[in-house]
């Protein structure tokens, strides 16, 4: 999945994402817990914004396309 191209980012959330080393933003994405699942899966077509000071992206399922949601906390 190529991270370079967040069409769907908020102006800060994109700043904030891009200042994640390239092979961590990869674990991030492929560390998503799914409700539906009930195990890590790959988050895909996601958006970012920023909430209470950390980085929200939200997306779909790789397996099943629910609704995923990933927090990364603010430094």
């Amino acid at each position: 999945m190529a991270v370079e191209s967040l069409p769907n980012f908020t102006r800060p959330a994109r700043q904030r994402w891009e200042s994640i080393a390239g092979e961590i933003r990869q674990r991030l994405l492929a560390n998503v817990w799914c409700m539906q699942c009930r195990h890590e899966v790959t988050i895909t077509n996601f958006s970012g914004t920023i909430k209470g000071g950390n980085l929200l992206l939200v997306g779909k399922c790789a397996e099943c396309h629910g609704d995923v949601a990933r927090v990364i906390e603010g430094s």
